[in-house]
């Protein structure tokens, strides 16, 4: 498991692109970035949920990720066989969207009863710290408080 870097805290900021644009403002000024560290504290998770799960879009979903998958195979019949010919890789965009298919509609209906709508997961601090080595933060300090150029 990582450990938070040891060092002195430069700032505190409520989002992770203030955090990001301290951090970005150092590595324009030719500050060395090693082992200096953005720490997210007070970490909540959020799902959102984006909608209800139905057949349909298990369906849908699942046809599109064996769609991609056939592609990829499809490609490779392409460009490695001795008579690359593009019905092949045609052929395995579609055979690749019907497994999909099939296999989304049948995890569906084995999760149904557990699992009945869609959503996204992310992790969101309620704040962020700069951590400094000890030995640079003075420095650190100097260059944030250089105007902008």
């Amino acid at each position: 498991m990582p450990t938070i870097p040891r060092g002195e805290v430069l700032g505190t900021y409520e989002t992770y692109p203030e955090a990001q644009a301290v951090v970005d403002r150092l590595a324009k000024a030719d500050f060395d970035l090693a082992q200096m560290a953005i720490v997210g504290n007070d970490l909540h998770t959020v799902e959102r949920v984006t909608g209800k799960l139905t057949y349909g879009r298990s369906a849908g979903a699942g046809a599109a990720s064996g769609a991609w998958f056939g592609l990829f195979a499809g490609i490779l019949l392409f460009m490695f066989t001795a008579t690359p010919n593009v019905g092949f890789a045609l052929a395995a965009v579609v055979i690749g969207a019907g497994f999909g298919m099939l296999f989304g509609i049948v995890a569906y209906g084995v999760n149904r009863s557990r699992r009945d709508f869609t959503s996204t997961h992310q992790v969101i601090a309620s704040s962020y710290q700069v951590i400094v080595p000890s030995e640079k933060i003075a420095r650190a300090q100097a260059l944030l408080e250089r105007p902008v150029s």
